[in-house]
């Protein structure tokens, strides 16, 4: 019978030792609970540490899980149920919104789009499935940098292309773009990926309440503004569909 690795048994054992007890824990307080020498459970944490699995805190030096965790998290939700959650609601949401509707997931430093609803009409549309968005200037992906810490770094460490002039790239702006994403609870797009198109987009959550996705509505500028801004109904309809699908996900009220 094969022997299991005694250092991958450690690590394990820290990592639910660290999301079961208080938020951090110290260096010592973790070799005593797991019985380890402080040698032994600093070089485990370091290692942890380096994956993005556990993160110090720069003040205290106390250890908590980190940001690798949540997309984890996020992969172990089965984009098929988050799809099967999505599909009623997407529907109505182009049906209300006279538009297309995205559902995105981060994947590869970039949007993953997982359903598409085609816009309500007799035009002619292309099936994006599984077509990737950019995480800088499409609405999904700035929703998913806003919510997700591994979007926000993966978007601040890429190449943020200028795809119009509008495009927001110098890192400042575009962290300001993120911190208003927070404040309104949506992000918007307005001619910074295609010209003549605009989109507006919100975060899902699971039961966690960790972000999982993102929903959103895309048509032409003229339909999904008025007066040079996105139209208000339009937006709390995208905001309604997210906490809807997040409700299904087991999130409750937000």
């Amino acid at each position: 019978m094969a022997r299991n690795i005694q250092s991958l048994e450690r690590a394990a054992a820290m990592l639910r030792l660290l999301a079961g007890g208080e938020r951090r824990l110290g260096l010592s307080d973790i070799a005593s609970s797991l019985g380890l020498a402080k040698g032994t459970a600093h070089g485990i944490l370091r290692t942890l540490q380096q994956e993005g699995f556990v993160e110090q805190d720069g003040a205290s030096g106390r250890y908590q899980l980190g940001a690798e965790l949540l997309r984890l998290g996020t992969t172990y939700l089965d984009v098929h149920e988050l799809r099967a959650r999505a599909l009623v609601w997407t529907d109505d949401l182009a049906r209300s919104s006279g538009e297309s509707v995205y559902l995105g997931v981060l994947h590869q430093q970039g949007v993953l789009i997982v359903h598409h609803v085609f816009r309500p009409d007799d035009s002619r549309q292309v099936l994006e499935v599984g077509a990737m968005q950019p995480l800088h200037s499409t609405a999904l992906g700035k929703v998913l940098s806003a919510y997700d810490p591994v979007a926000h770094s993966e978007a601040l460490e890429a190449e943020r292309k200028e795809f119009t002039p509008r495009t927001v790239s110098a890192p400042e702006a575009f962290e300001g773009v993120l911190d208003l994403a927070r404040a309104r609870g949506y992000a918007a797009d307005v001619e910074e990926t295609w010209t003549g198109v605009a989109s507006v987009a919100a975060p899902i959550h699971n039961q966690r309440r960790m972000p999982v996705g993102a929903v959103g509505v895309t048509g032409a500028v003229e339909r999904v503004c008025k007066d040079g801004e996105l139209r208000p109904e339009l937006i709390a309809a995208v905001r309604d569909c997210a906490r809807a699908v997040s409700r299904d996900l087991g999130a409750g009220r937000f």
